[in-house]
Protein backbone atom coordinates (compact mmCIF):
# COMPACT_ATOMS: atom_id res chain seq x y z
CA UNK A 1 0.00 0.00 0.00
CA UNK A 2 2.52 2.70 0.43
CA UNK A 3 4.72 1.50 -2.38
CA UNK A 4 1.20 2.14 -4.38
CA UNK A 5 0.89 5.70 -2.87
CA UNK A 6 4.12 6.51 -2.92
CA UNK A 7 4.50 5.57 -6.48
CA UNK A 8 0.72 7.99 -6.99
CA UNK A 9 2.46 10.85 -5.72
CA UNK A 10 5.32 10.80 -7.54
CA UNK A 11 3.66 10.43 -11.00
CA UNK A 12 0.69 12.62 -10.26
CA UNK A 13 3.63 15.42 -9.63
CA UNK A 14 4.90 15.35 -12.77
CA UNK A 15 1.36 14.21 -14.66
CA UNK A 16 0.20 17.87 -12.95
CA UNK A 17 3.32 19.67 -14.75
CA UNK A 18 2.10 18.46 -17.94
CA UNK A 19 -1.48 19.39 -17.06
CA UNK A 20 -0.93 22.85 -16.58
CA UNK A 21 0.35 23.06 -19.72
CA UNK A 22 -2.58 21.73 -21.32
CA UNK A 23 -0.78 18.28 -23.06
CA UNK A 24 -2.87 15.68 -23.99
CA UNK A 25 -1.64 13.25 -21.41
CA UNK A 26 -2.06 14.75 -18.15
CA UNK A 27 -2.75 14.87 -14.25
CA UNK A 28 -4.60 11.12 -14.16
CA UNK A 29 -2.81 9.58 -16.85
CA UNK A 30 0.23 9.58 -15.32
CA UNK A 31 -0.93 8.36 -12.27
CA UNK A 32 -2.74 5.78 -13.57
CA UNK A 33 0.58 4.60 -15.57
CA UNK A 34 2.81 5.04 -12.47
CA UNK A 35 0.21 2.87 -9.96
CA UNK A 36 0.18 0.38 -13.00
CA UNK A 37 4.27 -0.07 -13.47
CA UNK A 38 4.07 -0.47 -9.51
CA UNK A 39 1.33 -2.99 -8.80
CA UNK A 40 2.82 -5.27 -11.99
CA UNK A 41 6.27 -4.83 -9.90
CA UNK A 42 4.68 -5.60 -6.98
CA UNK A 43 2.79 -8.95 -9.04
CA UNK A 44 6.22 -9.89 -10.36
CA UNK A 45 8.39 -9.69 -6.99
CA UNK A 46 5.52 -11.14 -4.28
CA UNK A 47 2.81 -12.64 -6.64
CA UNK A 48 3.50 -15.96 -7.38
CA UNK A 49 5.07 -16.84 -3.26
CA UNK A 50 2.96 -18.85 -2.62
CA UNK A 51 3.26 -21.60 -5.21
CA UNK A 52 7.22 -20.93 -4.92
CA UNK A 53 6.60 -22.78 -1.21
CA UNK A 54 4.92 -24.72 -2.19
CA UNK A 55 6.99 -26.16 -5.15
CA UNK A 56 10.47 -26.05 -4.40
CA UNK A 57 11.42 -27.11 -8.13
CA UNK A 58 9.24 -23.71 -9.57
CA UNK A 59 11.73 -20.84 -10.27
CA UNK A 60 10.64 -17.62 -11.84
CA UNK A 61 12.33 -14.02 -13.14
CA UNK A 62 11.87 -11.45 -11.02
CA UNK A 63 12.69 -8.83 -13.72
CA UNK A 64 10.47 -10.85 -16.62
CA UNK A 65 7.16 -8.75 -15.98
CA UNK A 66 8.83 -5.12 -15.31
CA UNK A 67 10.56 -5.71 -18.87
CA UNK A 68 7.01 -6.13 -20.67
CA UNK A 69 5.95 -3.02 -18.82
CA UNK A 70 8.59 -1.00 -19.98
CA UNK A 71 8.24 -2.14 -23.75
CA UNK A 72 4.30 -2.05 -23.50
CA UNK A 73 4.07 1.17 -22.45
CA UNK A 74 5.20 2.60 -26.00
CA UNK A 75 2.04 2.24 -27.69
CA UNK A 76 0.78 4.86 -24.39
CA UNK A 77 3.58 7.21 -25.62
CA UNK A 78 3.09 6.57 -29.46
CA UNK A 79 -0.81 8.12 -28.91
CA UNK A 80 0.15 11.22 -27.36
CA UNK A 81 2.52 12.20 -30.41
CA UNK A 82 1.18 14.06 -32.77
CA UNK A 83 2.70 15.57 -35.97
CA UNK A 84 1.62 18.33 -38.21
CA UNK A 85 3.70 19.29 -41.34
CA UNK A 86 7.07 19.42 -40.73
CA UNK A 87 6.09 20.06 -36.66
CA UNK A 88 6.23 16.97 -33.79
CA UNK A 89 4.66 17.77 -30.95
CA UNK A 90 4.00 15.62 -27.75
CA UNK A 91 7.60 13.60 -27.54
CA UNK A 92 8.66 15.45 -24.64
CA UNK A 93 5.04 14.06 -22.87
CA UNK A 94 5.45 10.29 -24.75
CA UNK A 95 8.95 10.46 -22.71
CA UNK A 96 7.56 11.40 -19.41
CA UNK A 97 4.55 8.87 -19.57
CA UNK A 98 7.78 6.65 -20.50
CA UNK A 99 9.49 7.98 -17.71
CA UNK A 100 6.61 7.58 -15.31
CA UNK A 101 6.65 3.92 -16.01
CA UNK A 102 9.93 3.47 -14.75
CA UNK A 103 9.00 5.42 -11.57
CA UNK A 104 6.23 3.13 -10.95
CA UNK A 105 8.38 -0.27 -11.21
CA UNK A 106 11.68 1.03 -8.77
CA UNK A 107 8.82 2.61 -6.37
CA UNK A 108 7.35 -0.91 -6.44
CA UNK A 109 10.78 -2.48 -5.98
CA UNK A 110 11.35 -0.24 -2.73
CA UNK A 111 13.99 2.02 -4.42
CA UNK A 112 12.45 4.73 -2.71
CA UNK A 113 15.47 7.10 -2.42
CA UNK A 114 16.40 6.89 -6.53
CA UNK A 115 12.75 7.44 -7.52
CA UNK A 116 12.58 10.86 -5.69
CA UNK A 117 15.85 11.53 -7.08
CA UNK A 118 14.19 11.09 -11.01
CA UNK A 119 11.10 12.99 -10.37
CA UNK A 120 13.04 15.93 -8.81
CA UNK A 121 15.62 15.89 -12.14
CA UNK A 122 12.67 14.87 -14.55
CA UNK A 123 10.32 18.48 -12.88
CA UNK A 124 13.42 20.35 -13.21
CA UNK A 125 13.83 19.54 -17.11
CA UNK A 126 10.14 19.86 -17.50
CA UNK A 127 9.88 23.36 -15.69
CA UNK A 128 13.26 25.12 -16.08
CA UNK A 129 14.67 23.75 -19.26
CA UNK A 130 11.99 24.42 -21.74
CA UNK A 131 13.31 27.27 -23.21
CA UNK A 132 16.91 26.64 -22.18
CA UNK A 133 18.29 25.14 -25.42
CA UNK A 134 17.25 28.62 -27.19
CA UNK A 135 20.38 30.31 -25.78
CA UNK A 136 22.54 27.68 -28.15
CA UNK A 137 20.69 27.49 -31.31
CA UNK A 138 21.36 29.54 -34.08
CA UNK A 139 18.11 29.75 -34.60
CA UNK A 140 16.81 31.69 -31.65
CA UNK A 141 16.33 34.38 -33.11
CA UNK A 142 13.73 33.21 -35.83
CA UNK A 143 11.26 35.86 -37.46
CA UNK A 144 7.62 33.54 -37.22
CA UNK A 145 4.19 35.08 -37.02
CA UNK A 146 1.26 32.83 -36.91
CA UNK A 147 -1.80 34.38 -38.95
CA UNK A 148 -5.69 32.76 -38.52
CA UNK A 149 -7.45 33.33 -42.30
CA UNK A 150 -10.88 32.34 -43.07
CA UNK A 151 -10.27 31.79 -46.27
CA UNK A 152 -7.57 29.76 -48.42
CA UNK A 153 -7.68 32.98 -51.11
CA UNK A 154 -6.02 35.22 -48.78
CA UNK A 155 -3.02 33.11 -48.29
CA UNK A 156 -1.86 34.68 -51.89
CA UNK A 157 -2.47 38.18 -50.96
CA UNK A 158 -0.36 37.69 -47.58
CA UNK A 159 2.28 36.43 -50.04
CA UNK A 160 1.93 40.01 -51.99
CA UNK A 161 2.23 42.03 -49.23
CA UNK A 162 5.53 40.25 -48.29
CA UNK A 163 7.10 40.73 -51.86
CA UNK A 164 6.24 44.36 -52.01
CA UNK A 165 8.35 44.93 -48.87
CA UNK A 166 11.27 42.35 -49.85
CA UNK A 167 10.60 40.15 -46.55
CA UNK A 168 12.17 37.05 -47.49
CA UNK A 169 10.25 33.98 -46.74
CA UNK A 170 11.94 30.70 -45.71
CA UNK A 171 9.36 28.22 -44.74
CA UNK A 172 5.45 28.71 -45.03
CA UNK A 173 3.25 26.36 -43.27
CA UNK A 174 -0.72 26.06 -43.90
CA UNK A 175 -2.63 23.99 -41.71
CA UNK A 176 -6.53 23.53 -42.11
CA UNK A 177 -8.69 24.48 -39.21
CA UNK A 178 -12.25 23.74 -41.12
CA UNK A 179 -13.28 24.08 -44.03
CA UNK A 180 -12.90 27.92 -44.53
CA UNK A 181 -10.50 28.95 -41.67
CA UNK A 182 -6.54 28.19 -42.33
CA UNK A 183 -3.84 28.65 -39.80
CA UNK A 184 -0.86 30.53 -41.69
CA UNK A 185 2.60 30.18 -39.98
CA UNK A 186 5.37 31.73 -41.53
CA UNK A 187 9.09 32.01 -40.99
CA UNK A 188 11.26 34.41 -42.86
CA UNK A 189 14.57 34.90 -42.72
CA UNK A 190 16.59 35.51 -38.94
CA UNK A 191 19.05 37.74 -40.46
CA UNK A 192 16.40 40.27 -41.81
CA UNK A 193 15.65 43.33 -39.74
CA UNK A 194 11.96 43.62 -39.66
CA UNK A 195 9.54 45.62 -37.89
CA UNK A 196 7.12 44.29 -36.62
CA UNK A 197 4.87 47.22 -36.15
CA UNK A 198 4.95 47.71 -39.46
CA UNK A 199 4.16 43.80 -40.59
CA UNK A 200 1.35 43.81 -38.29
CA UNK A 201 -0.07 46.71 -39.70
CA UNK A 202 0.50 45.68 -43.45
CA UNK A 203 -1.34 42.12 -42.74
CA UNK A 204 -4.35 43.47 -40.73
CA UNK A 205 -5.25 45.35 -43.62
CA UNK A 206 -6.05 42.30 -45.35
CA UNK A 207 -9.99 41.57 -45.02
CA UNK A 208 -10.33 37.92 -43.41
CA UNK A 209 -7.46 38.03 -41.11
CA UNK A 210 -8.52 36.98 -38.18
CA UNK A 211 -5.68 36.76 -35.59
CA UNK A 212 -2.20 37.55 -36.15
CA UNK A 213 0.86 36.72 -33.45
CA UNK A 214 4.40 36.81 -33.42
CA UNK A 215 5.78 33.27 -32.36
Amino acid sequence: MLRLTIAAILSGVIGFERELKNHSAGFRTHILVGIGACLMMLLSLYGFDQYIDKHPNIRFDPARIPSYVISGIGFLGAGTIMVHGVTIKGLTTAASIWTVAGLGLIVGAGMYAPAVLTTIVVLLSLIFLNHFDRFFRKDRHKNVVRLIINSQEKVEEVITIFNEHNWSISKMEIEKNSPSERTVIIEMEPEQNIHYGKLLNELTKIDGVQSISKL
